[in-house]
């Protein structure tokens, strides 16, 4: 479980990024396209020159070719074999290596299990899915065991139903594995929900590293909050634990329950799209429900957010342009909302 370090690297558009991933980390990076994420996988890797320093487990790693320097790799084009079958796609690396039959045999059985793509064993590329594709790949970055793994978006493509599954799975595999990961993503909500730190990079600088709860509550600057779609921020006057696993907190005129173990919640954020909003009166009370005045529309291409009092709150929510396009919302309009519970962040 290597602990990674970057040391003033520098590469084409990324400058002098300094950082340090923990062992057995599972590490995040977000940004937009074009931000520098797979880049600094790059040079992790060895597969592009880069100066300054690249240290695993406190050893400059700058003249070593990336075969010898114990990191796997998922690139996003996945690049396998058409005309190999799973299984041989899986044991290529190994055999290149020269690993013994047995030992190959044993490794890619470990592996069929371990991704749960046995049933693929004997089939081609063409003959399977894009999911089945990611987990043959992954068999493959990880059939010479290495202590470091660099996944470059490796749910792009799938639905998202897939898409959060696969994450989900592959962070309790890495961690049951002890393999320190970095996985880079376009998507916050995934980086938020696998994530044991997160690092924002914009324009090939890393312009934060927290916590995700950090994130979402003391943002470094203007470009990571936009990033993060401008929480809102509630000031929590009364905690009251429910059942199990459940809480409800008071902020001035709004009452909302989310799940949390703790009595003494002093904060709580909600990401504007987990603010859902409608112009009819729904037929039954939603869960975290509540009636508000629209203070403010702003348009954007794709989004459209609504500033809405309720009584002394104030929330912003952000609705999808032909969602908003079919409602009668004006600025004075009465509307009815609903926080989706399991989108919540809070701080004690």
């Amino acid at each position: 479980m290597p602990k990674i370090e970057l040391r003033n690297a520098t590469i084409r558009n990324c400058h002098d990024l300094n950082l340090t991933i923990r062992n057995g980390e599972y590490f995040v990076i977000v940004g937009e396209t074009g931000a520098g994420k797979t880049t600094l996988l790059n040079m992790i890797a060895g597969v592009e020159k880069y100066t300054g320093s690249v240290l695993i487990d406190d050893v400059v790693v700058n003249p070593l070719p990336p075969f010898k320097r114990g990191v796997g790799y998922l690139f996003q084009e996945l690049a396998l074999f058409p005309h190999f079958s799973v299984m041989a796609n899986i044991g290529f690396g190994l055999k290149a290596q020269g690993y013994q039959k047995n030992a190959i045999k044993e490794r890619i059985s470990f592996l069929l299990d371990l991704m749960q793509i046995r049933h693929l064993a004997g089939r081609f590329p063409h003959q399977i899915s894009g999911g089945e594709k990611k987990r043959v790949a992954l068999a493959r970055s990880l059939a010479p065991s290495p202590k470091t793994l660099l996944l470059d978006e490796p749910t792009s493509s799938l639905d998202p139903r897939t898409a959060k599954h696969l994450s989900s799975e592959l962070h309790d595999i890495l961690k049951k594995l002890g393999v320190t990961t970095v996985h880079v993503t376009h998507d916050l909500k995934e980086a938020e929900r696998i994530s044991d730190r997160i690092a924002f990079m914009a324009n090939g600088s890393i312009e934060q590293v927290a916590t995700p709860a950090a994130f979402f509550f003391d943002p470094a600057n203007t470009s990571v909050a936009e990033f993060i779609g401008m929480p809102n921020i509630l000031e929590c006057r009364q905690t009251r634990p429910l059942a199990s696993g459940l809480v409800e907190i008071v902020s001035d005129d709004l009452k909302i329950i989310l799940p949390c173990n703790r009595r003494h919640i002093r904060k709580i954020a909600i990401p504007p799209d987990a603010v859902d909003i409608s112009d009819v009166e729904p037929s039954e009370l939603l869960l975290n429900h509540f009636v508000g005045t629209v203070e403010k529309i702003i348009q954007h291409n794709a989004t459209v957010k609504l500033q809405i009092s309720i009584g002394k709150n104030r929330l912003i929510s952000e609705l999808t342009a032909s969602a908003f396009m079919n409602m009668f919302i004006a600025k004075g309009t009465k509307v009815y909302g609903a926080i989706k519970m399991n989108r919540l962040r809070y701080i004690e």
